[in-house]
């Protein structure tokens, strides 16, 4: 028969086997937490080597750009020295300008227009083989006749006549 002590002790091993089975459920729960975590954090290792690799690809587009604006803006320098100059050449000429287009009467404007319409005559008469004449050669080219463009209509593709 069971006496008080052997009940007892069936009631402590039941709680002692009951305590490790639960420590045993734990203690595998806690080895998956581990390798699902070890899994993660090397996960994150190859994305972190990645994001670097990006990063660094990033910066050295970013200091080419930076060379570029760099070349850009020296040339920009250059063109406003160059605008500078150009400005003071073009102020030197504005009086000289005014003198020439005063009035559309005035004597320069008429000798102008008498040696250009001289020009325009001589050519006109010149033969068409002394056009490698040294004479021919001295006188200015006349422009040449440029043909009226097309007016657009209302159809697309086509173009008046």
């Amino acid at each position: 028969m069971l006496n008080a002590v052997w009940v007892a002790v069936i009631v402590a091993v039941a709680f002692w086997a009951a305590g490790v089975s639960v420590a045993m459920y734990l203690m595998l729960k806690a080895g998956r937490l581990v390798t699902q975590t070890s899994a993660a954090i090397s996960g994150l290792a190859e994305r972190q080597d990645q994001l670097i690799d990006r990063a660094n690809a990033t910066i050295d587009r970013a200091g080419e750009q930076l060379a570029a604006t760099s070349a850009i803006t020296a040339s920009m320098d250059e063109v406003t020295a160059n605008m500078a100059e150009l400005t003071g050449r073009v102020a030197s000429l504005a009086p000289l300008a005014r003198v020439l287009s005063g009035t559309p009467g005035s004597a320069m404007a008429k000798a102008m227009a008498l040696g250009y319409g001289v020009t325009r005559a001589l050519w006109l008469r010149l033969p068409a083989a002394a056009a490698g004449d040294a004479r021919a050669r001295l006188l200015p080219r006349p422009a040449a006749a440029t043909r009226p463009r097309p007016a657009l209509t209302t159809r697309r593709g086509q173009a008046g006549s």
